[in-house]
């Protein structure tokens, strides 16, 4: 592997409008119950100085993919650019891949007895295109490219988001640049799901504590 992609996500700009989440959607025409791309709140701080931010995740296309060695049948791939690629005509609809995600990215589909997962929109990028996500983003919250040049040109680019299990464990390539007012990794946020969505970040409960990477 020469390089690896991977998306950055800008809290400071994020506004919470779910168009990268829709386009996602619209694009791959996937189901109501399935999200490969998925926009959160947390809030932080007391009244009357709380603050809301709002964080849009996906895939992490990680360096070490857990979902990859969960697979008993090979379905998952990583390209030599770093992007994890899941093959549903391979699955099987074990769900080990469920399981072993510590994000909870791989999402089974029970009318198609597989899974999916967020797929770096490879076919977009192969023709020298923007993901889908990062084209529909409104305020430039969302970029995507080499996670170094991420590290080097963006003005905070760190493995830890709201709710992240401990970084270390698959190498995650998505970076984030926390609020500049706000949560930053060392203080507490509080899960502030949207109505009717009991899902939760990397399987987190809804009331986190993000510290050095870590849920508690």
């Amino acid at each position: 592997m020469t390089t690896q992609l991977g998306f950055h996500v800008d809290m400071e700009k994020c506004i919470g409008c779910k168009a990268c989440e829709a386009a996602c959607k619209d694009f791959y025409r996937l189901p109501p119950e399935i999200r490969w791309r998925r926009v959160r709140s947390f809030e932080t701080g007391e009244f009357p100085k709380a603050i809301r931010v709002h964080l849009s995740l996906a895939c992490n296309h990680c360096e070490d993919p857990a979902c990859m060695k969960g697979c008993p049948v090979e379905a998952y791939t990583k390209r030599a650019d770093g992007l994890v690629i899941h093959d549903p005509t391979a699955c099987i609809g074990c769900q080990y891949c469920t399981w072993t995600c510590p994000y909870s990215v791989p999402q089974f589909d029970p009318e198609q007895g597989v899974v999916s997962k967020c797929n770096g929109c490879y076919q977009l990028v192969d023709q020298g295109q923007l993901p889908r996500c990062v084209q529909a983003c409104l305020t430039g919250a969302l970029s995507f490219g080499e996670v170094v040049a991420h590290e080097a040109q963006k003005r905070q680019a760190v493995r830890q988001a709201p709710g992240f299990p401990d970084p270390s464990v698959t190498r995650p390539a998505t970076r984030f640049a926390w609020p500049e007012k706000g949560p930053q990794p060392d203080r507490q946020v509080r899960v502030a799901p949207p109505a009717g969505d009991g899902t939760s970040v990397g399987g987190a409960a809804e009331t986190v504590v993000a510290a050095a990477g870590e849920v508690r």
